[in-house]
């Protein structure tokens, strides 16, 4: 009798401890697209403050990411962001890039191909990732595109 209460004993804890680990798992995932969330904003800020300030005749986007760390349009430092945030959900520095029809960043996006447990209520700046099944959907562009554009890692 103590046996096979013991044993249910066990099987309620492991019960326990799966329900657990998983949302441990969910509440992991939902920090890292809230970080997602607002790193993706940070760069389209710092699309738009480059595009703001762009002297005539020169390109309105970056060629490279780095262009927004310190604006090679300008003798002095300028800055459009800080640092170059790595994908909260790959872990890595590596971005996918959203080009327009002259090579130039107009995006990024997330390399990661994993299922999005947002789909919806996103900030009305954001509202075009609404019905989004998966992070690497999840685009970040400088104002509105007139074509689709190219995805490039």
């Amino acid at each position: 009798m103590i046996y096979i209460a013991l044993l249910l004993a066990i099987a309620l804890i492991g019960g326990a401890s799966a329900v657990g680990l998983k949302v441990a798992k969910t509440q992991q995932i939902r920090s890292a697209e809230a970080e997602l969330l607002g790193i993706g904003m940070e760069f389209r800020n710092a699309l738009q403050s480059y595009a703001e300030a762009t002297p005539n005749g020169l390109p309105n986007t970056p060629a490279d990411l780095s262009e927004l760390l310190r604006d090679p349009r300008y003798p002095g430092v300028k800055r459009h962001l800080r640092r170059l945030y790595h994908d909260p959900m790959t872990g890595k520095a590596e971005w996918g890039l959203i080009r327009g029809p002259d090579r130039r960043i107009v995006g990024i996006h997330s390399l990661s191909e994993s299922a999005a447990l947002k789909s919806e209520n996103f900030p009305t700046e954001l509202a075009s990732l609404s019905g989004s099944k998966r992070h690497v959907d999840w685009v970040f562009t400088l104002g509105l595109l007139a074509a689709e554009p190219n995805r490039h890692p």
